[in-house]
């Protein structure tokens, strides 16, 4: 069993940058995934950053390559998301996940734990 706790959100401007994170209370295996999915409003919840904790190798969605940063702490059990030139649309709760999936998946319903979420508000 794991726990998720998310932190870092806030109301930002476009083109600021956030640092979100997310500890894991309970094991973290080699081989677990660490996603990072946001909801915006009237949205379907989609994939945006994922990390794998024993190899750290990471995928990201094409609207933020460039501007997010995932990446883990091992020694803190604690995946970080930096958001950097945030934009307008940008906006939506952010969540982490735990996948136990043997291989990536951008899918939702492939990750078993979440995190509560942060609001990230970005304005114009």
């Amino acid at each position: 069993q794991v726990q998720l706790a998310e932190s870092g959100g806030g109301l930002v401007q476009a083109g600021d940058s956030l640092r979100l994170s997310c500890v894991a209370f309970g094991t973290i295996y080699s081989n677990d995934f660490i996603g990072w999915f946001r909801q915006g409003p009237g949205k379907e919840r989609e994939f945006v950053a994922a990390i794998n904790w024993r190899l750290a190798k990471t995928w990201y969605t094409d609207s933020v390559k460039g501007r997010f940063t995932i990446s883990r702490d091992a020694a803190e059990n604690t995946v970080y998301l930096q958001m950097n030139n945030l934009k307008l649309e940008d906006t939506a709760v952010y969540y982490c996940a735990l996948s136990k999936s043997e291989y990536i998946n951008y899918r939702p319903d492939s990750y078993a734990y979440w995190g509560q979420g942060t609001q990230v508000t970005v304005s114009s």
